[in-house]
């Protein structure tokens, strides 16, 4: 099911949603749906999350954000797993994984994020656990944006992985092309080490 979800729920959260953004000039686009595995990009800045929070109350989703456990410290712990955020535990990021995606089973809605660039600095590549992920579960992947110039966050197409990875990724680079987030020169390219050796099209 696709579509703008009203906030029954929470309209508390999707009303201060709607004032934050409104305060501070941005605004929300698209449609994303129940259940997909969820890119985010460019990610560039540490207010990206702030951004992406405040997107997903205005669309009253749960996005179950993959964070570095590093973070879940003190006070902001706490914040963070009232937000859907879920540590990543580096020394056992399977773990982690395989826990989500138990959750994920079912027909509930569920959406997980990843910063698919693993880094606010530019790098070489980006990491592919997003694609292994919708193979593993047969989700959806839908590419979310924040785009600094046009002071605009939201979802981008949602599209099922072909197991044609270097198609895939061109699909990705393609959306991507104009999204320059909050830092430009810290945007990756859209590349997975997984397409070495690919003929270019």
């Amino acid at each position: 099911m696709y579509g703008r979800a009203v906030n029954r729920r929470n309209p508390i959260r999707r009303s201060v949603a709607r004032l934050v953004l409104k305060a501070v000039r941005w605004r929300t686009v698209g449609e994303v749906p129940e259940r997909s595995v969820l890119v985010g990009a460019p990610h560039t800045s540490n207010w990206d999350w702030v951004l992406t929070v405040l997107l997903s109350w205005d669309y009253d989703i749960r996005i179950r954000l993959l964070v570095k456990d590093e973070l879940f410290r003190g006070p902001l712990a706490a914040v963070l797993r009232w937000t859907g955020a879920v540590a990543l535990d580096r020394k056992d990021p399977g773990g982690t994984i395989r826990a989500l995606l138990a959750e994920a089973e079912g027909d509930d809605p569920f959406v997980l994020g990843l910063a698919a660039e693993g880094t606010r600095s530019k790098g070489e590549y980006w990491k592919s656990g997003f694609y292994r992920i919708a193979q593993q579960t047969g989700l959806p992947i839908t590419l979310s944006f924040i785009d600094g110039p046009s002071r605009t966050i939201g979802w981008g197409p949602t599209f099922h992985p072909t197991g044609d990875i270097g198609a895939d990724m061109d699909f990705v680079r393609a959306f991507y092309a104009d999204k320059t987030g909050l830092r430009p020169e810290g945007f990756t390219t859209p590349r997975l080490r997984e397409e070495e050796g690919r003929n270019p099209a």
